[in-house]
């Protein structure tokens, strides 16, 4: 089958498009003929090994050679004690265990995959599972009336992110580059700051914030927090986490606030509900750009360098 491949951290001159052997499910997996895969945060890290706990799965060297997490495809087999799919059944998840989504199949942990409804096509279903659970537990945090922001809004999760809070009743400020301040306003924004003109630390003050690329201060962070507001980061260095565990805490404690990480849950109980959403027309799926599966390393750099209004896809087959 063919793959993209690498071996090394860097950029995407680092990948490249090879045969490989199919893969073979274990006992609980199931492979799944790939029609779709969209790319996420967790792609772009993974292949930079940046920040450093991209490398928690080979410090050196990459331990999986084949990235591409939230896949959309059709089963082609499946493993030992596996009774929710048969072969041919239209599913989709986030392998991220696992991932090998840029590739002709992928094998996932059974788990982590739900059917794929009718009413959405392989590459719409694709961009769902980790944007989707990422978006619902963020805005969970928050209540109708309040004021929430969002850096990255233009981004996937983003994206899916403007468009519940804004339908939960929340005033949201979208904060992004000033070539996405547009797609951020068509979203829902309320208001909209370019984050290359303006510290978005210093307006407020905000209820909930929800952080896509961390970079700053937890003193930053914490002035632009209402009393009993929140911050969680999603993305961002490592210096920003390890002062967010650390200090974040004490200084949360001090001042009524709370800062800290989005722990996100993931599996299909966690983004299903977003796909429910999308199908009665509350939320709509915005696809950036669709590539081939050739493109892969142009596709991941348009990610990886903020251009991407919405979900990347790549498409490895005809639908």
């Amino acid at each position: 089958m063919r793959a993209v491949v690498y071996d090394r951290y860097g950029g995407p001159d680092e990948l490249r498009l090879e045969d490989v052997p199919v893969p073979v499910p274990r006992a609980g997996q199931v492979l799944v003929e790939v029609v779709a895969t969209s790319i996420n945060l967790s792609d772009w890290e993974s292949l930079t090994g940046r920040p450093a706990y991209a490398r928690m799965g080979g410090l050196t060297a990459p331990r999986r050679h084949v990235l591409g997490s939230d896949i959309a495809g059709r089963v082609a087999a499946v493993g030992p004690g596996v009774l929710a799919f048969r072969v041919g059944d239209e599913v989709y998840g986030d392998n991220l265990q696992l991932m090998g989504g840029f590739a002709e199949y992928a094998v996932a942990p059974a788990s982590a995959l739900a059917p794929k409804p009718a009413g959405l096509s392989f590459a719409e279903a694709s961009t769902i599972p980790q944007s989707g659970a990422i978006a619902l537990q963020a805005v969970a945090r928050v209540k109708p009336g309040e004021r929430m922001l969002i850096n990255g809004a233009g981004g996937g999760s983003g994206s899916f992110a403007m468009q519940l809070a804004k339908a939960a009743g929340v005033h949201v400020t979208g904060v992004d580059n000033a070539a996405k301040l547009a797609f951020v306003r068509e979203l829902g924004a309320d208001e909209v700051i370019d984050y290359r003109a303006q510290d978005f630390t210093r307006t407020g003050p905000y209820d909930l914030i929800v952080d896509f690329v961390a970079s700053r201060s937890v003193f930053a962070y914490r002035r632009a927090l209402a009393r009993g507001g929140r911050y969680f980061m999603v993305g961002g260095t490592t210096r920003t986490i390890f002062r967010l565990l650390t200090l974040g805490t004490l200084v949360g404690a001090v001042t009524g606030t709370r800062l800290g990480l989005l722990v996100v849950q993931e599996g299909p109980s966690h983004f299903t509900p977003l796909a429910d959403r999308i199908l009665a027309g509350e939320v709509s799926v915005h696809i950036d750009s669709v590539h081939p599966l050739e493109a892969v390393p142009h596709a991941l750099a348009h990610h990886g360098e903020g251009r991407a209004l919405g979900k990347v896809v790549v498409a490895v087959r005809p639908e």
